[in-house]
Formats: C-alpha cells, structure tokens, sequence
C-alpha cells in the first residue's frame, strides 16, 4: 500500500442506477399547490442566528485554531434529537444567488421518526433557517425521511444527499417550498403530512420534497459522505465510505450529471474514521473524526506525500468555499461550522 493510502480500485463495484419513479411527480403536485421560494427568500426572514466563533469547545486543543467559525445558537447546540452531518455551500451550487452555507442534520430518537432536515445560513448575517426534507406522493401525501444524511453536495439547483445503504437521494431546490403561502399558520407540530385540511410538517415553515434517487446496483458499497471538485473543466461529484477503525474505507469521483453511474475514478483511501473528503485534482482532503472528546484530524494527501494537520472535535462532511476548507462539527454543545487554508 502507497505512503498516502490512496489505492486504486475496481470502478464497477459503485455503479449507480438512476430510479426516479414517482418522485418529481410527486414533488411537482406538493410544489403546485403550495408555491416555491428561494434561498435568498428564505435567507431575507430566517429565524435563528449563529454566532462568530462560538461554542469554542469544538475547537479543544487544536493550534491554530481556524481564522473562521460559526456556531449554531443555543438551542440547536443543546439539543440531544438532532445532529449535524452534512455540509455543502453557495460556491459550490454556483446557483442560489447569494452567499450561504448548507448543513443536513439527522433525528437521533429511535421513536417518533421526524426524518432529516437542512439549515441555510448566511454568512454575511449569520442568520439561519431550517427545512425539512420529505418524501411526495403523487396523491399529494407526504412524509420524513429516515437516513442519516452523512454528506450533502449542491451542484446547480440539485441537492444530492448520501443515503447510507441505498446510494444519493436529490432534491431540487427550485422546489424549496414555504407552508405560509397556502395557509396562515404552520399546522400541527407533532404531525406531518395532511390532516384536518391542513398541511402539517412538525411545525417547519420550509419543505424540500426529494425529486429522483441514485441507487447501487449491487449491495455493499456505503455512502457516507458527498463533495464537488471544482478544480478541473469538468466538475465531478465525490462520495465514499466512513468506517469506524478500518481504513478499507472507498472513495470515488462521477462526472456530473452521473451519466452512466459509473465513476471516473475509485481508491480505498487506507485510513480509518473517515468523515468527509473532498479532492482538488490529484490532491485530497480527509476529514478524520476521533469520537467526542478527542480532536479530529486533516488528512491531506498529495501524491506519495501525506500531511496530518489539526482539526476540531467531530469534524464531518468538507466542501470548499471562497478559497477556504470547511466543514462541520456534531456533538452537543460543539455544533460550528469551520473554515481552515486549503
């Protein structure tokens, strides 16, 4: 095995297959009557504020700690249900009109499912929102989804998030869509879907209903995490595998917009406790985790040479926005979103 790990490997066991069914229908029935909004919109009113670098806990005894970081606000940092995973951005959607970072997050309880959920927050203001991801049926019903939401990437108006087991859902974020503009209020909290004439999405304002899914073809490979490498004339989707202390970990690039489902490229990346990677040609970043209490670390891989560099506690997801490495941190009371040097 090379110095760096990164080894090649057999393309065909990540082919993916394209399985729209009948989620744009579905999507465009909820989307037809309730009405879209856009990020910017959205971004205009949004009801929560991070804060310049707080929650410092994250950061531990990482020197020097990074020039930049946001923390989500009190409540989102203490909350035990929900945990942040995935983090993509404006620059690399290329597309949302305004500067914006986006992160997934998963329900943790085991009862009383309430799916996954994406934040858009501006770094100009430090405001943020979030919207619940949804399933749409074309009878016009709708319903959570129950992943973990490990990687998220933006390309264009799509919204690609790695479902762990079954390959990428995608979500059109022209179909971002506002509950206040079919009814006055934000129906029942508890509740999701249609009840009593009203629509109920446990009490968010903002639904993104998911429009086609990128399923393997064959049982086996992960996916744990997602990115866009922008480095080339072709921007290419990255995605791969967390495992926890095994480096037999996979990483792979596809050529957007996944023609084929085969990818360009596939390595095994040789190291364990992968949380997030992100490659600029021949040069790629790992996002390495070492539970709750430890710091994380950077590891960057550059042909035959490897660097490991400081990090936070509980680095996740990586994309790269205004020249800067960012990423996301999960744990309670640690919950930041961080920019470091590429």
């Amino acid at each position: 095995m090379a110095a760096t790990g990164m080894v090649p490997a057999d393309k065909s066991a990540f082919v993916l297959k394209r399985e729209t069914g009948d989620l744009a229908e579905g999507a465009a029935k909820l989307a037809g009557e309730v009405g879209s909004t856009a990020v910017e919109a959205l971004l205009a009113q949004a009801n929560r504020t991070a804060k310049s670098k707080g929650a410092g806990a994250a950061m531990g005894s990482m020197r020097p700690r990074p020039a930049e970081w946001y923390a989500f606000d009190d409540k989102d940092q203490d909350t035990a249900d929900w945990y942040p995973q995935g983090l993509t951005g404006s620059d690399d959607s290329g597309n949302l009109g305004v500067p914006a970072f986006l992160v997934s997050w998963y329900f943790k309880p085991r009862a009383g499912e309430r799916g996954i959920r994406v934040s858009f927050l501006s770094p100009t203001s430090l405001r943020y929102q979030h919207a619940l991801l949804v399933v749409a049926r074309p009878d016009g019903s709708y319903g959570p989804i129950d992943i973990h939401a490990g990687g998220i990437a933006c390309h264009g108006d799509l919204l690609y998030v790695a479902d762990t087991t079954r390959g990428l859902r995608v979500f059109d974020l022209n179909n971002l869509l506002d509950l206040r503009t079919a009814q006055p209020d934000l129906g029942d909290g508890n509740r999701i879907g249609r009840h009593g004439g009203r629509l109920n999405a446990f009490g968010y304002r903002y639904l993104v209903p998911q429009t086609d899914f990128w399923k393997v073809a064959q049982a086996g490979p992960r996916f744990s995490f997602v990115s866009i490498d922008r480095s080339g004339a072709t921007p290419r989707l990255v995605t791969g595998e967390y495992r926890d202390n095994d480096p037999g970990g996979w990483v792979g690039r596809w050529d957007l917009e996944l023609a084929g489902g085969e990818p360009a490229d596939a390595f095994i990346m040789g190291h364990a406790d992968i949380q997030g990677a992100v490659s600029q040609g021949d040069r790629w970043y790992l996002s390495q985790g070492a539970g709750s209490t430890a710091n994380g670390s950077l590891l960057v891989l550059d042909g035959e040479k490897l660097e490991t560099r400081p990090f936070p506690i509980g680095p996740e997801d990586l994309t790269v926005q205004g020249g800067r490495l960012w990423s996301v941190t999960e744990f309670r009371n640690k919950r930041t979103i961080f920019g470091v040097g590429l």
